[in-house]
């Protein structure tokens, strides 16, 4: 099937009612058989229902859902995008590791890497996202994993993932890429080699900002690890909120359609303006990984970040100055969204940390809605 038909063909087997919709299966436990029914279920001697923090129907449909349409054997749902990243390193990496991350990425990462990982004993060095060499230089025995975002938030750089892929199997460590800015209908990691895919189900998969939620997609071994920590440590996705993550992936390759062609046009009308002294986005023939992008990106998705020439000032004017777009620091919704990631998103990391990302004081990211064309430009007052 493709992937417009997985999307919405992947259903939990139908009860007894015959329900052409599944149903939200709001229950906190399961009931057994019998007292060997039980004990055979505790043992993994039988595949079932536990316990809602194991396992649940609702939550089961998205995890296979999306395992189908990022090309994985399995996927591990969890309550957000933040709680897929931390459950991945705590399952994954043991005090004495060492992890290689991208500058590029999201606040959050960082505060898990200096508050958490680090009292821990693991280790962790950033690179330049797009310096290969750089990687090499700091990989280490115990370097065990290697965490990047393609296109990275809120910079958009594109990493060519073959060609991450290839670095990691050389030195033998895992590949993790964040693939929330493109979703598994733009992009797949796995296919080009990665081990693990993380996702931010609240953004693109939700879509319209209403719950939260995250999503983990590897191997059936890889998965395997990951679990225990889920079942103990308890960053379960709720039933609702899998129910509503599962009905909107039906409609994701229409919605990332309409945002990829509504951000193209936003990008091209903001290259041609004088007040614009940058832009970036994938699929501009301009923007430095334009060609990477095209390679393994089908389209360049929803989000734009620009600069200013009048800086920090300029685009305050701009953020206050609008009518219709919303100020929120969320993305991915069909609401178009303007943020201003140093003072928000990225505000928790050092000015040195922003600087070394590409983060300046007047980067504006702009998460392209649904809207009409027209609407969205005409209040983009620059």
């Amino acid at each position: 099937m493709k992937f417009e038909t997985k999307a919405i063909r992947t259903q939990t087997e139908r009860s007894q009612h015959n329900e052409h919709s599944t149903p939200i299966f709001a229950t906190s436990s399961y009931v057994f058989d019998d007292a060997e029914h039980m004990r055979a279920l505790f043992a993994n001697e039988l595949e079932g229902n536990i316990y809602s923090r194991f396992t649940n129907p609702s939550v089961r449909e998205f995890e296979t859902k999306m395992a189908a349409l990022e090309g994985g054997e399995d996927c591990i749902a969890t309550a957000t995008g933040m709680a897929a990243i931390f459950a991945t390193f705590a399952s994954l990496l043991s005090s004495g590791d060492h992890l290689l991350m991208s500058r590029a990425v999201f606040g959050s990462t960082f505060k898990i890497n200096s508050d958490y990982l680090a009292k821990w004993g693991i280790a962790y060095d950033y690179v330049d996202p797009l310096d290969v060499n750089q990687w090499a230089a700091l990989v280490r025995p115990e370097t065990k994993l290697l965490y990047l975002e393609t296109p990275s938030n809120p910079g958009l750089d594109i990493i060519d993932l073959d060609l991450a892929s290839d670095f990691c199997k050389t030195h033998n460590i895992l590949l993790v890429v964040d693939n929330c800015f493109a979703t598994p209908y733009l992009q797949q990691p796995l296919i080009h080699g990665a081990d693990i895919s993380i996702h931010s189900a609240t953004k693109y998969i939700d879509g319209q900002g209403r719950v939260m939620g995250g999503a983990i997609i590897s191997s059936s071994s890889i998965i395997e690890k990951i679990q225990p920590f889920m079942k103990n440590a308890g960053p379960s996705l709720s039933p609702f909120n899998a129910w509503v993550l599962s009905k909107s992936l039906e409609t994701l390759a229409v919605r990332m359609d309409r945002h990829c062609s509504n951000a193209m046009e936003v990008a091209k009308w903001l290259e041609d303006q004088k007040s614009v002294s940058a832009v970036k986005y994938p699929f501009l023939p301009s923007n430095g990984g334009y060609q990477i992008a095209k390679q393994q990106m089908k389209a360049g998705g929803g989000m734009i970040s620009f600069e200013l020439k009048g800086g920090l000032e300029a685009g305050r004017r701009l953020i206050d100055d609008r009518k219709m777009i919303s100020l929120s620091a969320n993305l991915g919704d069909t609401r178009t969204i303007i943020t201003h990631p140093a003072s928000s998103t990225h505000s928790k990391i050092s000015a040195q940390e922003r600087a070394a990302a590409g983060i300046s004081d007047g980067l504006i990211r702009l998460s392209v809605g649904l809207e009409h064309i027209d609407d969205i430009i005409n209040d983009l007052n620059i």
